[in-house]
Order: structure tokens, then sequence, then C-alpha cells
């Protein structure tokens, strides 16, 4: 027998939870049955990758050191091969963008550039994270990262229910009048306001409203992910709760992996709190606290990449909307042949031989959820995937605890229609047979 070094009882909790696993248990089913369709991913679409860009940009932006900025060649270059600011080199052009698309208007300085929104959630959990008391509240189903990121950090998740317009602002009220019951802290409520990852869920502009509201009532920071608010298919776009926070309520995620290019990998944070000194001094921005934090992690954020993605905001008059204008009309198209592909497989005459299945229809983004008559299991995903070719996600990943037993996401981001609706019938195929 091997006689091991380590324990796994030795090392961090974290890693035996089971918010780190699913991440991989996915990946590994997309690895072991690479011919079947998958429906799991919620990547965007590659058909508009193309390598020239990443050189286009990277000059843009250079050109922009130089002309915009006045640097000299040597000025520009070190920009590039050196280690650069640990909060950032695009920050000023993603103020612009904010203040293009969003209608939030920021301190560019108020912004750190993280490597990927998941820095960004660890950075921000960890300096909220004071003690054992300390506890995130987050909607329910949520994003696996971000559940994952408060393990790593050691601060529990408490879930809020959804309801039916993305956030029970009953049940948020209950949630944290009994948290602070028990003696803990509330530290923030992490949600996603447009077309949330998983359930594809948007908060009505009303409801944004209000949350805004009890934000202040309850002294509570929000912390809203924006990965897909730029993908609507159909209707008026809605204001960011950034955009409505008249109290700096709200520390806003976000992320250039769906808008810009998921490799290279650069996310941020817009943290414009003030932070006081128990001693009296001036106050800080959050952002610079954060920025300590990430001097320790990652040091700073690869400026090549920054390069990249700023050129692109440069190239487009600092637009994500006009940026991505063919990719909007790529997911808008998927979400209509992804439900109305439902529509035709489980209604009318279908709908005698597979009962009781049921969809919600997004406005918008990569994902959406149907509902089984029957419990869905990671046994029966690599029984989908094994048999009939199609892969998918249990939504139970989603729920820290109890939760989304007969439901799966579908994500329709990465599938040309061809594929898409092979995908569908195969998936229907599944899904009467096990009914």
């Amino acid at each position: 027998m091997v006689t091991p070094e380590l324990f796994a009882a030795e090392l961090h909790s974290s890693l035996t939870d089971a918010s780190l696993s699913s991440m991989n248990f996915l990946n590994e089913v997309a690895q072991r049955f690479p011919e079947a369709i998958s429906f799991a991913a919620g990547r965007p679409h590659e058909a508009n990758f193309d390598v020239a860009l990443i050189h286009e940009y990277l000059d843009t932006y250079c050109r922009h050191l130089a002309e915009a900025e006045g640097r000299t060649e040597e000025q520009v270059r070190r920009a590039l091969f050196q280690y650069g600011r640990t909060k950032g080199i695009i920050h000023d052009l993603i103020a612009r963008n904010l203040a293009a698309d969003e209608d939030v208007v920021v301190d560019p300085e108020s912004i750190v550039v993280t490597v990927g929104c998941q820095e960004a959630m660890v950075l921000t959990l960890r300096a909220l994270r004071r003690d054992e008391r300390d506890v995130l509240l987050a909607v329910s189903p949520t994003y696996v990262g971000i559940t994952g990121a408060a393990r790593l950090v050691d601060m529990p998740v408490v879930p809020v229910s959804s309801g039916d317009d993305g956030v029970d602002l009953d049940d948020l009220t209950a949630v944290v009048r009994r948290v602070r019951g028990e003696g803990l802290r509330p530290r923030a409520f992490y949600l996603v306001p447009d077309f949330s990852n998983p359930a594809g869920k948007s908060l009505p502009t009303s409801r944004r409203r209000e949350l805004l509201r009890l934000a202040d009532e309850f002294d509570l920071l929000l912390l809203e992910d924006n990965p897909y608010g730029v993908f609507r298919a159909r209707g008026e776009r809605l204001p960011t709760l950034k955009s409505l926070d008249a109290t700096r309520r709200v520390v806003y995620l976000g992320s250039f992996a769906k808008t810009g290019m998921p490799g290279a990998r650069v996310g941020f944070a817009v943290a414009d709190q003030l932070v006081g000194d128990a001693a009296g001094g001036d106050p800080t921005l959050f952002a610079d606290e954060l920025s300590k934090i990430k001097s320790m992690l990652t040091v700073n954020t690869s400026p090549v990449a920054q390069a990249v993605i700023g050129g692109k905001l440069i190239a487009h008059d600092y637009s994500l909307l006009r940026a991505n204008e063919r990719e909007i009309a790529t997911y808008a198209r998927n979400l209509a042949q992804l439900l109305d592909g439902l529509e035709r497989r489980f209604t009318g005459p279908s709908r005698d031989a597979v009962p009781r299945v049921t969809w919600n229809t997004p406005a918008g983004g990569f994902f959406a959820v149907v509902t089984v008559p029957f419990d869905v299991t990671d046994e029966l995903l690599a029984l989908s995937a094994h048999t009939y070719g199609v892969i998918w996600t249990p939504m139970r990943h989603f729920y820290d605890g109890v939760g989304g037993e007969r439901q799966l996401r579908l994500s329709c981001s990465l599938l040309d229609p061809d594929t898409l609706d092979t995908g569908l019938d195969r998936l229907a195929a599944f899904i009467t047979d096990q009914v």
C-alpha cells in the first residue's frame, strides 16, 4: 500500500466541499464523452473568434498610449512588458464603458482590474470576512463560483429564495433578521440581476429599486454580478443596480469573459464605498483595500491581456453593446431556437408521451431550466452522455443544500443551429425514456 504524505483532514475544509467538486465533475463528463453534444458549458460562441483581432486590439491600445496619452515608445513597451499597477492599467477605459453602456458614472480609481471576475469575488469576500460571525447571503440557486469563493475564505453562505422575479424580498428580510438574531453579521447579498446563472431570471426595475431600499434599511452591501446583461434577446434593457445606486450600496462585479475574450481572463470590481479609519483619518476607497489583497494574491492582472481588452473597448467607442452586435444576435437566435425546440418536443401530441415537463422562458442570456418528473442525478447525467450523446447540468449543483432535484440547466450559447436541434432531439429521447 502506498503511504500518503498528506491527509485530507489536515487540508483546508473547502477541498472536500461539494461546491468545489461540481465544476471538476462536469468538466470530466465532457472530457469522457467528447462526441456528446453539450448543453452544459456557458461559454461564448466561437464563430467570431479571430486571432488577427488580438493583434489588432493590441495595436489599437498601443496607439492609444502613444497618441492619446503621449507616451514614448519606451513607456509603451514598459506598460506591456513590466509588472503593472496593482489596480490595473485600463481602469479609465472600463469607467468609460460603464458610462456608455450602463449609465454608471464612477471614479476610475474605484475600479480594480482582476484576473477574471472570480478573483474580484475572492478579493471582495476576503475583505469583508472579519471573523466567524460574518456570512454571505446569496440568491438560491446561485452561481457555484461565489459559493466556492466563500468557502475559500471561510465565509458561510446563507440562501435567499429567488421567488418568481429573481429575489423574494420577503424572504431576504426574514433571512437578514434571522441571522442577526443568531448573532451573525450578513456582510453582503450576492445576486445576478440579469439572466442569472443558473436560472435565467431577471429582476424587474421596481424590484431593483425596492432591493436598494432594503439594502439601505438593513445597512447591507449588494454584490451585483453582471456577465450577461448585454445579451438581452427581447424587451428593453433594464438599469443595473449600480446605475440606480445613490448611496454606494452596490459593489459591481464585471467580466470581459463573455463580452470580450474569455482567454484574456480580465474582470473587475467597482468598489467606490468609503472605508473609515477608527482613528479619524481620511476615508479610503474600498477599491484600495481590495488592491492590498490583490497585491498578495496575483500581484497584478496581465498588462498584455488588459491591453487586448482595452483595445477592443477603444475600437468600439467604449461600448460593449456595439462590440457584441453579432454575439447578441447569435445568442438571441439560439435562445429562441432552444425555447421553440422545447415547445415542439414537449407540447401538443408529445405532451401525452412526456407529461409534466416544463421550462422557464428567459428574455436573454445563456440559460434555461427544465423541470422533469424524475430525480436528476449525476449518474443520470453520465447515462445521458454515454447512451444518448447529450450533456446538461443537474440544477442541484447550484443549491447549497436541498433544491433542484428534478431540474436540469441548459446552456445554448456555444452551439450552432443544427447541433442545437440534434441535441434537443437527443435530450427529448433521454427524458422520454426516463419517464
